[in-house]
């Protein structure tokens, strides 16, 4: 799974995905019987882009040239990790694998081919999930999140032991 860039919890871990997107995308993963363990997490952007406010420091998106800067890193991953499912958590993931014109909006939760042997699927990215302003909207996306992940535990299981 991929996901964007590191987060204040995640930069100060050193680990993606252990603030409260993390938390979230636990509870979804549990929901679609995925197991944490099993699944290899990182992020497009490697680094933590901030702005500081007071004592906190708030996410700041990537530019496009940062994001470049870094694929280099995402590929050596995905070389030695080898994986046949890969799943883009966001849109910048999403576009990462899949190009530009890529809109999760309107594509999250296909199947895409990404080689002979590779395929991917781009879903919410859960801290999107988190900041949807409306309540009903926010368990929508998480149900939508849910099913998307529900995708990948039938194909792993389709898949057999690796």
């Amino acid at each position: 799974m991929i996901g964007e860039q590191p987060g204040n919890h995640e930069d100060i871990a050193g680990k993606p995905f252990v603030g409260p997107a993390g938390q979230l995308l636990d509870r979804a993963m549990e929901e679609a019987g995925l197991d944490r363990a099993q699944i290899y997490l990182t992020n497009t952007v490697k680094h933590f882009k901030y702005e500081t406010r007071g004592k906190a420091r708030l996410h700041k998106r990537a530019n496009a040239s940062e994001q470049a800067a870094c694929r280099q890193w995402l590929a050596a991953e995905l070389l030695r990790v080898h994986p046949r499912i890969i799943i883009g958590l966001g849109a910048m993931a999403a576009q990462t694998m899949f190009g530009n014109a890529f809109r999760i909006t309107k594509e999250r939760g296909r199947w895409q081919q990404l080689g002979d042997d590779v395929r991917g699927l781009a879903t919410w990215h859960p801290s999107a999930v988190l900041r949807m302003p409306k309540e009903e909207r926010r368990h929508e996306a998480f149900a939508e999140l849910v099913e998307d992940l529900s995708k990948v535990a039938d194909a792993l299981a389709d898949l057999g032991p690796s």
